[in-house]
């Protein structure tokens, strides 16, 4: 009795990241192109045929080791349709082997080719089970070339709004993994085409099994502030060198988030806040600022590398409306004395049309 217990504690307390990927399906998930019904029965009716014919043209090659009840040697189409009642089991007798050759055949050939054929046409179990064995499969892949991705922890409204401004800045969506831990949130972005993991974000764990280690940037999206603390300091803990952004409700706890490690954090029920007022007395101001964080439509704001020809030169100058220039990650806005003259490896700050 206190063996087995301690079996199943020992298992219980057994790491995330070392188990297979087949133990992993349901936690993570990998996106697949959707089949159409009429498309998997089309496949599924293709394999059968070419496993009849195939059965067939052994039958008929053989032809010779098998005894018609009319006496008679075998034709094509006698082998096909002995092909058929033998790979459905049917058997009515009327063709036989009778050579120990077409026997040997019938039983070493025969016997996976009609395994293969049931399989595809009544195989609904053998379908699932090998689903399972395929997403495994897939999740072992995925974690072993994961690298350089974007960790979304939680896909609530801003969790949403903030892969859809990923996915708009042109980040592809097998780049972007999410974790949350409503599986009706998961089963949205697994629509949308990423990566999901089920698990709770501030569990290091979960993240690691998200990659955290490699990932390039965290985004911290929970719907609550001390869970995004939590989130962000185990993600920090993981991911030393990652990007982390993080959005809170309240502006208290604004130092908190960044005490955790987070590089940028947004403080959503202010800038809401702000925009509110402004709508009342300036809507345009509004429109504008929702146009800029707007990607695909009208102008965005939007980073870039230096060119060679602006090195030394004053932001204002350039053809491009620069609001800020981003100097060993410090931004440096406009009117700063330091931002006057542009260096090497400076990025500038700027606003593009959206179909830049």
């Amino acid at each position: 009795m206190g063996n087995g217990k301690s079996r199943q504690l020992s298992g219980l307390k057994q790491r995330l990241t070392t188990q297979p990927g087949h133990q992993l399906v349901g936690v993570v998930r990998i996106p697949e192109d959707p089949a159409s019904p009429a498309r998997v029965i089309t496949r599924r009716v293709a394999i059968a045929l070419v496993v009849l014919f195939v059965a067939a043209a052994i039958v008929y090659v053989e032809r010779g080791g098998y005894r018609d009840v009319r006496n008679q040697q075998l034709t094509f189409i006698d082998s096909l349709y002995f092909a058929a009642v033998s790979l459905s089991t049917t058997g009515y007798g009327d063709i036989t082997p009778i050579t120990e050759a077409a026997r040997l055949t019938h039983t070493v050939i025969f016997t996976p080719l009609r395994i293969a054929f049931l399989a595809v046409l009544v195989g609904t179990t053998l379908e699932v089970l090998s689903e399972r064995s395929r997403q495994g499969w897939k999740i072992q892949r995925w974690r072993n070339k994961v690298r350089n991705h974007t960790v979304v922890i939680g896909y609530g409204t801003k969790g949403k709004a903030a892969v859809a401004a990923k996915v708009g800045d042109e980040a592809a969506e097998g780049e972007i993994v999410v974790v949350d831990t409503d599986r009706t949130a998961l089963e949205r972005a697994a629509a949308a085409g990423l990566v999901t993991v089920h698990g709770d974000g501030t569990k290091s764990d979960v993240l690691r099994l998200a990659g955290v280690h490699h990932a390039s940037s965290v985004i911290v999206a929970t719907g609550r502030d001390d869970t995004a603390v939590l989130a962000t300091l185990t993600a920090r803990e993981i991911a030393p060198k990652a990007k982390i952004v993080a959005a809170i409700r309240e502006a208290e706890n604004q130092h908190l988030l960044q005490q955790s490690g987070a590089d940028s954090v947004v403080v959503s029920s202010e800038t809401a806040g702000r925009l509110l007022g402004l709508a009342t007395s300036t809507p345009s101001v509004v429109q504008m600022f929702d146009d800029l964080l707007t990607p695909d439509v009208g102008l965005a704001i939007a980073e870039r590398e230096v060119d060679q020809n602006e090195i030394g030169g004053s932001p204002r100058h350039l053809r491009d409306t620069v609001l800020g220039v981003v100097r060993d990650g410090r931004l440096l806005r406009m009117g700063a004395p330091e931002a006057d003259a542009i260096e090497a490896h400076d990025r500038l700050l700027y606003i593009r049309s959206a179909g830049q």
